[in-house]
């Protein structure tokens, strides 16, 4: 039953549709689900904004914290320094009155509510509330590789995307269930598993009323109804959903099969079609039939069975 749960997991995976970028806890409750798309931008807004010192002036810093002696060349910086030992938040919000210690993030705070969105992307023209989130996005198009891994020679975007790759390598799995104590390489994956166990839908379609774990799948689904497909392939100008359709069917041109069978070598385009190939070795058959209990190494196969005690009338759900 341990690769029906992967290949699922491996699905909810691909509906994120999202970069996805780990912290380093472990999920202990569901106030700690962080979903990897937003979780990815905010640290990359964190880094860009408040990431570095505070004062990167090389001026004379002659300011100097009375708590913890640190010196800044402005007596602004020392007071915004200041405010994380005295927790002072003097930047209100009048619409759901959350403080705030910046104003910088007050502002894009206030944005949430506006919906203004000042930031456009000069290639596709997406608009942004905050310059930082624009600048995530840019690199898509750019697609600038600065970080490559010392082992396989594969580059990446994100210095935190290498990190991940890198338990490739080393096998670490620091997320840890606290539920089943499965473990993960990645905090995102975690969290999809953990709806398995929680089968909580807060996602909800405005149009139709479907319900989804992962905010992932509701806008996938989402486009159903819009019917819109704004990812393109330059190859064959064929129209996707969802960017990551169009990367898989981009394998289709470059004959690119990264998923390799550990037994027998061979290499497939999806790790989905990796997954049901390894059930041939394993000859494990995790879809039984509920009516007389024969088994099937693949769901596909189980509906076409199931359709024998319907009389071809209904299909397995």
């Amino acid at each position: 039953m341990e690769t029906c749960t992967r290949m699922n997991e491996t699905q909810l995976i691909n509906d994120l549709n999202v970069d996805t970028v780990d912290t380093d806890q472990n999920l202990n409750d569901t106030n700690k689900k962080y979903f990897a798309s937003d979780v990815g931008v905010q640290k990359f807004c964190q880094k860009q904004h408040f990431g570095k010192n505070l004062d990167s002036s090389t001026k004379e810093k002659q300011y100097s914290c009375d708590l913890c002696d640190k010196k800044f060349s402005r007596e602004g910086y020392l007071n915004m320094h200041h405010r994380s030992h005295t927790k002072e938040n003097p930047y209100s919000c009048d619409v759901c009155h959350k403080e705030f210690s910046r104003k910088r993030e007050f502002n894009m705070h206030y944005r949430t509510h506006t919906n203004e969105k000042p930031y456009s992307c000069d290639v596709c023209h997406k608009r942004f509330s905050e310059k930082c989130r624009l600048n995530f996005h840019y690199r898509g198009h750019t697609n600038d590789k600065p970080f490559s891994c010392d082992v396989c020679g594969k580059t990446y975007s994100w210095q935190s995307d290498l990190k991940v790759h890198y338990r490739n390598h080393t096998n670490e799995k620091p997320f840890s269930c606290d539920v089943c104590q499965k473990v993960f390489s990645r905090k995102s994956h975690l969290t999809i598993h953990y709806v398995t166990h929680t089968n909580e839908k807060p996602y909800s379609c405005d149009v139709c009323g479907k319900r989804y774990s992962l905010k992932g799948g509701l806008n996938r689904h989402y486009q159903t109804h819009t019917d819109e497909k704004p990812f393109s392939c330059d190859a064959c100008g064929k129209n996707f959903f969802r960017k990551y359709d169009l990367k898989l069917h981009y394998r289709i041109h470059t004959k690119e099969k990264p998923f390799s069978c550990e037994v027998c070598g061979k290499g497939y385009s999806q790790r989905g079609d990796l997954n049901r190939h390894y059930l041939t070795h394993t000859k494990e058959k995790p879809f039984p039939c509920d009516v007389c209990g024969k088994k099937y190494s693949r769901k596909s196969d189980l509906k076409l069975h199931y359709r024998i005690h319907t009389n071809g009338n209904v299909s397995y759900q």
